[in-house]
């Protein structure tokens, strides 16, 4: 486990703090600690040091990803996805992809120190990378925000930070752009509703035309009938298909599994000609040894990039981003998944006969998208509720105006019938609707 200690009196060491892993001293975060606090004020030092402890103790049990161990000097994609699993289960954030980065949404449970916690990380890789300790990009930011165009101004236009109000000597008309890869909104997140039954059939026109790679295809159309994120997409390997008797179907990890796979997804039949043309084809064409699916190890990546190595997330959201805007198209992947869960609940309440239907089925999509807070659904459920009301009102306002014509025709007779239904009622009413009543007045 990792601790810290002042420099007990005696000892020779140019470090005031030491930080130990068990009785060894460790010196990533010795260093980091002696280098920071000359940079800023020792008690944010310490309060950054405090942050990073916990994550390191958190990792030597937790700290998986694609089955594997991660390390505090490992690649910044198994870095940033335990540092996910951090956030999520540790920090009870709500964490989403967006873009080439991820959002983190606090929630009521949520701490109130997520911003120096990140801020602590994003720091400790600077410095290390600066002195040479770790090889590889920081993970905490995002490799693509200076593919901005208004990156190297610092500002985002139309995004007032300070008002004039505030006392500063003159106004500040911009917030500054962060290039930080999980970035903090403090609200509360929810699903959005994506009720549009053509999105996908759009975005597979957009890929058309851009001409863009079979495989970008293929993890397009497998997001929107999967329900599935998209790293559980590009992360398949030939045994996840292998693992399910359905040609349709192929097992993947959720959020949070470490890499077990836990869950199952299922896709449609022209979705698996594709994908069996792809891999007996350009795939076969990309492999080293030229391999097909029945000669393929389990381990084997299904999907390639043009190179022969396993396809990442930033080589398919390249193509998807370019795709899109060269059709006027604006649309984040991650709402794959919420546009699947609505048109399924649109589906259930479609199909089934009763309301028992309906709860049988809603536990098997929960179960299906393997929903840690089964609440989750009820934000969906709250926006079906309001159509299936805005339904019903509606027929409610067509029969009004069929009644009104109807007695326009012959007002006398129609009159005499109303007074007749406004005659006072004898009958007995129980309490809870006494009460109701009376609460209409």
């Amino acid at each position: 486990m990792y601790w810290y200690a002042l420099k007990p009196k005696g000892v020779k060491s140019k470090y005031e703090l030491l930080v130990f892993k068990n009785d060894i001293v460790f010196m990533p975060l010795t260093i980091y600690f002696d280098y920071i606090s000359k940079k800023i004020s020792k008690s944010s030092a310490n309060t950054y040091l405090n942050k990073l402890i916990p994550f390191f103790n958190w990792l030597i049990e937790k700290g998986m990803y694609r089955g594997e161990k991660v390390k505090w000097d490992s690649e910044p994609d198994g870095l940033r996805a335990v540092i996910e699993d951090y956030l999520t289960h540790e920090m009870f954030c709500k964490v989403r992809e967006k873009e080439s980065f991820n959002i983190v949404n606090l929630t009521k449970k949520s701490p109130n120190t997520i911003k120096v916690f990140l801020s602590a990380f994003k720091s400790f890789y600077n410095c290390l990378i600066r002195l040479e300790y770790y090889k590889y990009t920081n993970p905490l930011i995002d490799s693509f925000a200076k593919l901005n165009p208004n990156y190297s101004e610092g500002v985002r236009e139309n995004k007032p930070r300070l008002p004039e109000i505030s006392g500063t000597e003159e106004e500040i008309k911009y917030r500054r752009l962060t290039n930080s890869y999980f970035k903090v909104v403090n609200e509360e997140w929810e699903p959005q509703i994506i009720d549009d039954s053509t999105l996908p059939y759009q975005v597979y026109n957009a890929l058309k035309n851009s001409n863009v790679p079979l495989v970008i295809v293929i993890v397009t159309r497998m997001l929107f009938e999967t329900g599935a994120r998209v790293s559980e997409i590009i992360e398949l390997t030939i045994g996840d298909f292998r693992a399910r008797r359905s040609f349709q179907e192929a097992v993947t990890f959720n959020k949070g599994s470490f890499g077990k796979r836990i869950k199952f997804i299922r896709f449609s039949k022209e979705t698996v000609k594709l994908l069996k043309q792809y891999v007996e084809g350009q795939r076969k064409t990309l492999d080293k040894n030229s391999l097909g699916f029945e000669t393929l190890p389990d381990n084997a990546p299904m999907f390639l990039n043009s190179k022969g190595c396993p396809l990442k997330y930033h080589t398919w959201y390249y193509h998807w981003t370019k795709s899109l805007k060269e059709n006027k198209l604006a649309i984040n992947p991650h709402k794959t998944r919420h546009w699947f869960v609505t048109t399924r609940l649109r589906e259930i309440y479609s199909i089934s006969k009763n309301d028992a239907e309906i709860d049988i089925r809603k536990n098997e999509l929960i179960n299906y998208m393997k929903w840690r807070n089964k609440d989750t659904i009820y934000v969906y459920e709250h926006y079906f509720d309001e159509l299936r009301h805005r339904e019903a009102h509606d027929k409610m306002l067509e029969d009004m105006q069929n009644k009104e014509r109807e007695f326009n025709k012959n007002p006398n007779i129609k009159a005499a019938k109303l007074i007749e239904h406004l005659t006072p009622m004898t009958v007995e009413l129980d309490e809870d609707l006494k009460d109701l009543l009376e609460g209409l007045d």
